[in-house]
Protein backbone atom coordinates (compact mmCIF):
# COMPACT_ATOMS: atom_id res chain seq x y z
CA UNK A 1 0.00 0.00 0.00
CA UNK A 2 1.16 3.75 -0.66
CA UNK A 3 0.85 6.91 0.70
CA UNK A 4 1.97 10.07 0.68
CA UNK A 5 2.30 11.73 4.16
CA UNK A 6 2.21 15.25 3.91
CA UNK A 7 3.41 17.97 6.20
CA UNK A 8 1.79 21.15 7.98
CA UNK A 9 2.26 24.96 9.01
CA UNK A 10 1.85 26.32 12.01
CA UNK A 11 -0.80 29.06 11.60
CA UNK A 12 0.48 31.16 14.87
CA UNK A 13 2.27 29.16 17.58
CA UNK A 14 1.87 30.31 21.25
CA UNK A 15 4.20 28.77 24.01
CA UNK A 16 2.19 29.52 27.31
CA UNK A 17 3.64 27.31 29.85
CA UNK A 18 6.67 25.23 30.85
CA UNK A 19 4.73 21.46 32.27
CA UNK A 20 6.01 19.58 35.08
CA UNK A 21 6.77 16.53 32.56
CA UNK A 22 9.18 19.24 30.76
CA UNK A 23 7.28 19.42 27.63
CA UNK A 24 5.64 22.79 26.87
CA UNK A 25 1.63 23.60 26.60
CA UNK A 26 1.08 25.95 23.68
CA UNK A 27 -1.46 27.36 21.27
CA UNK A 28 -1.24 26.81 17.89
CA UNK A 29 -3.48 26.18 14.24
CA UNK A 30 -1.83 23.16 12.58
CA UNK A 31 -2.70 23.22 8.82
CA UNK A 32 -2.00 20.61 6.45
CA UNK A 33 0.09 21.20 3.15
CA UNK A 34 0.67 18.70 0.08
CA UNK A 35 4.34 18.94 0.03
CA UNK A 36 4.48 14.95 1.45
CA UNK A 37 7.02 12.19 1.50
CA UNK A 38 6.33 9.01 -0.31
CA UNK A 39 5.33 5.65 2.24
CA UNK A 40 4.89 2.16 1.04
CA UNK A 41 3.83 -1.07 3.11
CA UNK A 42 3.98 -3.94 1.95
CA UNK A 43 3.77 -7.89 3.33
CA UNK A 44 7.22 -9.44 2.89
CA UNK A 45 8.71 -12.75 3.96
CA UNK A 46 11.11 -10.87 6.73
CA UNK A 47 10.95 -7.00 8.41
CA UNK A 48 12.94 -4.67 6.60
CA UNK A 49 13.12 -0.77 6.08
CA UNK A 50 14.44 1.09 3.26
CA UNK A 51 14.56 4.72 2.40
CA UNK A 52 15.62 6.97 -0.21
CA UNK A 53 15.68 10.45 -1.24
CA UNK A 54 17.26 13.08 1.55
CA UNK A 55 19.34 11.38 4.19
CA UNK A 56 18.00 10.82 7.28
CA UNK A 57 20.03 10.76 10.27
CA UNK A 58 20.17 7.88 12.98
CA UNK A 59 19.98 4.52 12.19
CA UNK A 60 16.80 2.62 10.86
CA UNK A 61 15.67 1.02 14.55
CA UNK A 62 14.99 4.45 15.77
CA UNK A 63 13.57 5.54 12.64
CA UNK A 64 9.40 6.72 13.72
CA UNK A 65 8.11 4.31 10.85
CA UNK A 66 9.61 1.35 12.12
CA UNK A 67 9.08 2.19 15.78
CA UNK A 68 5.06 2.96 15.00
CA UNK A 69 5.01 -0.80 13.07
CA UNK A 70 6.74 -2.00 16.20
CA UNK A 71 3.88 -0.42 18.46
CA UNK A 72 1.22 -1.88 16.55
CA UNK A 73 2.75 -4.88 16.69
CA UNK A 74 2.85 -4.92 20.48
CA UNK A 75 -1.10 -5.51 20.61
CA UNK A 76 -1.37 -7.25 17.48
CA UNK A 77 -0.46 -10.58 15.79
CA UNK A 78 1.17 -8.89 12.63
CA UNK A 79 3.25 -10.25 9.73
CA UNK A 80 6.32 -9.19 8.72
CA UNK A 81 6.47 -5.62 6.18
CA UNK A 82 8.62 -3.94 4.27
CA UNK A 83 8.50 -0.57 4.70
CA UNK A 84 9.87 2.13 1.91
CA UNK A 85 10.37 5.72 2.73
CA UNK A 86 11.19 8.14 0.17
CA UNK A 87 12.29 10.99 2.07
CA UNK A 88 11.47 14.48 0.09
CA UNK A 89 10.01 17.25 3.30
CA UNK A 90 13.13 18.13 5.00
CA UNK A 91 14.51 17.48 8.39
CA UNK A 92 14.52 19.92 11.49
CA UNK A 93 12.33 22.39 9.39
CA UNK A 94 9.16 23.03 11.48
CA UNK A 95 7.14 21.02 8.86
CA UNK A 96 6.05 17.83 11.34
CA UNK A 97 7.53 15.43 8.27
CA UNK A 98 8.15 12.65 10.50
CA UNK A 99 5.60 12.85 12.52
CA UNK A 100 3.41 12.43 9.14
CA UNK A 101 5.42 9.69 8.02
CA UNK A 102 4.75 7.80 11.35
CA UNK A 103 1.33 8.37 11.77
CA UNK A 104 0.77 7.38 7.97
CA UNK A 105 2.68 3.91 8.90
CA UNK A 106 0.20 3.76 11.50
CA UNK A 107 -2.56 3.87 9.43
CA UNK A 108 -1.24 1.94 6.58
CA UNK A 109 -0.63 -0.62 8.72
CA UNK A 110 -3.97 -0.33 9.86
CA UNK A 111 -5.43 -0.74 6.93
CA UNK A 112 -3.42 -3.65 5.47
CA UNK A 113 -4.05 -5.77 8.35
CA UNK A 114 -7.63 -4.87 8.95
CA UNK A 115 -7.15 -3.53 12.37
CA UNK A 116 -10.28 -1.71 12.43
CA UNK A 117 -8.87 0.77 14.83
CA UNK A 118 -10.76 4.23 14.83
CA UNK A 119 -9.24 7.99 14.30
CA UNK A 120 -8.91 8.10 18.52
CA UNK A 121 -7.49 5.03 18.64
CA UNK A 122 -5.24 5.12 16.28
CA UNK A 123 -3.92 9.08 17.63
CA UNK A 124 -3.30 7.15 20.79
CA UNK A 125 -1.07 5.27 19.53
CA UNK A 126 0.35 8.70 17.43
CA UNK A 127 0.92 10.61 21.00
CA UNK A 128 3.56 7.85 22.06
CA UNK A 129 5.59 8.44 18.95
CA UNK A 130 5.58 12.30 18.91
CA UNK A 131 3.82 15.49 20.29
CA UNK A 132 3.09 16.19 16.41
CA UNK A 133 2.32 12.85 15.22
CA UNK A 134 -1.03 12.62 16.41
CA UNK A 135 -2.11 15.49 14.35
CA UNK A 136 -1.69 13.54 10.97
CA UNK A 137 -4.42 11.37 11.67
CA UNK A 138 -6.79 13.42 10.74
CA UNK A 139 -5.16 15.75 8.77
CA UNK A 140 -6.87 18.41 8.98
CA UNK A 141 -6.95 21.83 10.38
CA UNK A 142 -7.26 22.08 13.71
CA UNK A 143 -6.23 23.86 16.68
CA UNK A 144 -3.94 22.19 18.83
CA UNK A 145 -3.20 22.69 22.92
CA UNK A 146 -1.61 21.67 25.48
CA UNK A 147 1.94 19.29 23.72
CA UNK A 148 -0.23 19.95 19.78
CA UNK A 149 -1.80 16.85 20.33
CA UNK A 150 -5.04 17.84 22.16
CA UNK A 151 -7.22 19.13 19.17
CA UNK A 152 -10.28 21.38 18.82
CA UNK A 153 -12.16 22.02 15.76
CA UNK A 154 -11.30 25.74 13.94
CA UNK A 155 -12.68 27.25 11.18
CA UNK A 156 -9.83 28.17 9.04
CA UNK A 157 -10.17 27.98 5.66
CA UNK A 158 -7.50 28.61 2.78
CA UNK A 159 -8.96 26.80 0.00
CA UNK A 160 -8.13 29.06 -2.69
CA UNK A 161 -4.88 30.52 -1.48
CA UNK A 162 -1.44 29.83 -2.99
CA UNK A 163 1.31 28.85 -0.34
CA UNK A 164 5.32 29.05 -0.79
CA UNK A 165 7.43 27.23 1.69
CA UNK A 166 10.91 27.94 2.00
CA UNK A 167 13.80 25.80 3.81
CA UNK A 168 17.26 27.71 3.73
CA UNK A 169 19.24 24.79 4.19
CA UNK A 170 19.47 25.13 8.15
CA UNK A 171 17.82 22.54 10.32
CA UNK A 172 16.96 23.73 13.89
CA UNK A 173 16.41 21.40 16.52
CA UNK A 174 13.96 21.53 18.96
CA UNK A 175 16.23 21.75 21.98
CA UNK A 176 18.13 24.92 20.15
CA UNK A 177 14.38 26.29 19.64
CA UNK A 178 12.96 25.71 22.77
CA UNK A 179 16.02 26.84 24.81
CA UNK A 180 15.32 30.61 24.00
CA UNK A 181 11.60 30.33 24.52
CA UNK A 182 9.65 32.59 26.99
CA UNK A 183 6.63 31.08 27.91
CA UNK A 184 3.76 33.51 29.03
CA UNK A 185 -0.16 33.72 28.54
CA UNK A 186 -1.36 36.07 25.75
CA UNK A 187 -4.10 38.90 26.39
CA UNK A 188 -5.86 37.44 23.29
CA UNK A 189 -6.31 33.67 22.86
CA UNK A 190 -4.79 32.82 19.38
CA UNK A 191 -8.19 30.56 18.81
CA UNK A 192 -9.98 34.21 18.73
CA UNK A 193 -7.64 35.72 16.28
CA UNK A 194 -8.06 32.74 14.18
CA UNK A 195 -11.45 34.15 13.31
CA UNK A 196 -10.09 37.65 12.25
CA UNK A 197 -9.71 37.91 8.12
CA UNK A 198 -6.65 36.95 6.55
CA UNK A 199 -5.18 40.13 6.20
CA UNK A 200 -5.77 40.89 9.79
CA UNK A 201 -3.18 37.91 10.72
CA UNK A 202 0.13 40.05 10.36
CA UNK A 203 0.07 42.45 13.13
CA UNK A 204 -1.72 39.80 14.86
CA UNK A 205 -0.64 35.97 14.98
CA UNK A 206 2.59 35.12 16.14
CA UNK A 207 5.14 32.81 15.85
CA UNK A 208 6.61 32.64 19.63
CA UNK A 209 9.96 30.83 18.22
CA UNK A 210 10.35 33.80 16.05
CA UNK A 211 11.51 36.15 19.01
CA UNK A 212 14.36 33.71 19.78
CA UNK A 213 15.64 32.64 16.42
CA UNK A 214 15.28 35.07 13.96
CA UNK A 215 18.08 37.25 15.95
CA UNK A 216 20.41 34.14 16.21
CA UNK A 217 19.68 33.23 12.21
CA UNK A 218 19.27 36.53 10.62
CA UNK A 219 18.38 34.48 6.80
CA UNK A 220 14.57 33.99 8.55
CA UNK A 221 13.46 37.40 8.95
CA UNK A 222 15.08 38.28 6.15
CA UNK A 223 13.50 35.28 4.18
CA UNK A 224 10.15 36.63 5.79
CA UNK A 225 10.25 40.12 4.71
CA UNK A 226 11.15 38.83 1.04
CA UNK A 227 7.77 37.08 1.35
CA UNK A 228 6.05 40.00 1.74
CA UNK A 229 8.15 41.66 -0.75
CA UNK A 230 6.82 39.29 -2.84
CA UNK A 231 3.03 39.93 -1.88
CA UNK A 232 2.37 37.74 0.71
CA UNK A 233 -1.01 38.54 2.64
CA UNK A 234 0.99 36.85 5.43
CA UNK A 235 4.07 34.71 6.71
CA UNK A 236 5.48 32.93 8.92
CA UNK A 237 7.85 30.78 10.13
CA UNK A 238 5.95 27.31 11.02
CA UNK A 239 6.80 25.43 13.86
CA UNK A 240 10.39 25.26 15.71
CA UNK A 241 11.74 26.08 11.95
CA UNK A 242 13.14 26.89 9.66
CA UNK A 243 10.74 26.89 6.90
CA UNK A 244 9.13 30.47 6.41
CA UNK A 245 6.08 30.28 4.21
CA UNK A 246 4.17 32.94 2.68
CA UNK A 247 0.07 33.20 1.94
CA UNK A 248 -0.63 34.52 -1.17
CA UNK A 249 -3.87 35.91 -3.09
CA UNK A 250 -3.05 34.46 -6.52
CA UNK A 251 0.33 31.95 -7.97
CA UNK A 252 3.57 33.47 -6.93
CA UNK A 253 7.02 33.75 -8.83
CA UNK A 254 9.51 32.48 -6.77
CA UNK A 255 11.92 35.43 -5.85
CA UNK A 256 15.33 35.16 -7.21
CA UNK A 257 17.00 35.42 -3.77
CA UNK A 258 15.67 32.16 -2.97
CA UNK A 259 17.66 29.84 -5.93
CA UNK A 260 19.92 27.97 -3.55
CA UNK A 261 16.77 27.24 -1.10
CA UNK A 262 15.02 24.29 -1.43
CA UNK A 263 11.09 25.37 -1.89
CA UNK A 264 7.74 24.26 -2.80
CA UNK A 265 4.49 26.19 -3.92
CA UNK A 266 1.19 25.10 -4.44
CA UNK A 267 -2.46 25.71 -3.89
CA UNK A 268 -4.17 25.00 -0.31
Amino acid sequence: MLAFPSCKINIGLRIIEKRPDGFHNLQSCFYPVAWGDVLEVIPSREFRFSCSGLSIPGNSQGNLCVRAYELLKADFELPPVQIHLHKIVPIGAGLGGGSADAAFTLKLVNEQFELALDSESLEDYARQLGSDCAFFVQNRPLYCLEKGDVFSSVQVDLTGYYILLVYPNLAISTAEAYAGVRPRVPDVSLFDQLQMPIDAWRENIHNDFENSLFPTHPVLPQIKQQLYDAGAVYASMSGSGSTVYGIFNAPVVVPNQFVNYRVWKGRL
